[in-house]
């Protein structure tokens, strides 16, 4: 679904043991990290909008945050998606929303956040790409490194216990407020329901991750 990859790691292959319910929050997780590193482009939009949920997967949170994402991307051009991201998360001189852990977490970028994130990714043998401007702490970054996390097939590193502990420290104090942010920008318009996919999914990996 994604061919996005922040930092140097081989894509998670499917396990042969794999449930279908970590299959998909695999997937997600990489859906999210693309929309979120960079515009859709015409032939993501077309996919998304033609993969609605329908039955009971419809009515729970996600699946209406889902949803809604797939009637945005319906009526979104590319070239419109492509101006809505560089407007919201680019800008002139600085983003009008920022995308970084590191920047919710301590009012600034760049900082000690990024420290204690980068001691994991090395435990995890993972660096950044040396054509990757964006620090580790960015949204998509997290997103495709929780995909690792899932899919991967190192059991020693792509296991619950690292889920759990990844999420707890790189991503569940702050990722409600930059969806929050993104949510609230006035030219938002599609990245309002990536920002609320966002969001849901965060909410029930919360869930779902502490019960264990």
């Amino acid at each position: 679904m994604t061919d996005f990859q922040p930092i140097q790691l081989i894509p998670p292959a499917s396990k042969a043991t794999a449930d279908a319910e970590d299959t998909a929050r695999a997937d997600l997780y990489g859906l999210l990290a693309t929309l979120l590193y960079r515009a859709p482009d015409a032939a993501l939009l077309h996919h998304i909008a033609a993969n609605r949920a329908h039955g009971e997967d419809a009515m729970t949170p996600l699946g209406e945050a889902w949803n809604g994402l797939c009637d945005a991307a319906s009526v979104t051009t590319a070239a419109q998606a492509a101006d809505e991201y560089q407007q919201l998360f680019i800008g002139v001189g600085k983003p009008e929303v920022f995308l970084y852990g590191s920047y919710y977490q301590t009012g600034f970028l760049n900082e000690r956040p990024v420290v204690a994130l980068r001691d994991d990714l090395a435990r995890y043998g993972l660096v950044r790409q040396d054509n990757v401007t964006e620090t580790e702490d960015h949204i998509a970054t997290l997103c495709e490194v929780m995909r690792f996390l899932v899919a991967g097939e190192d059991a020693g590193i792509a296991n619950l216990a690292e889920q759990q502990q990844f999420f707890s420290r790189h991503l569940q104090s702050w990722v409600e407020t930059m969806c929050d942010a993104a949510a609230a920008h006035p030219q938002a318009r599609l990245y309002v329901h990536v920002a609320g996919l966002l969001k849901a999914f965060m909410a029930v990996e919360a869930i779902a991750l502490d019960m264990h």
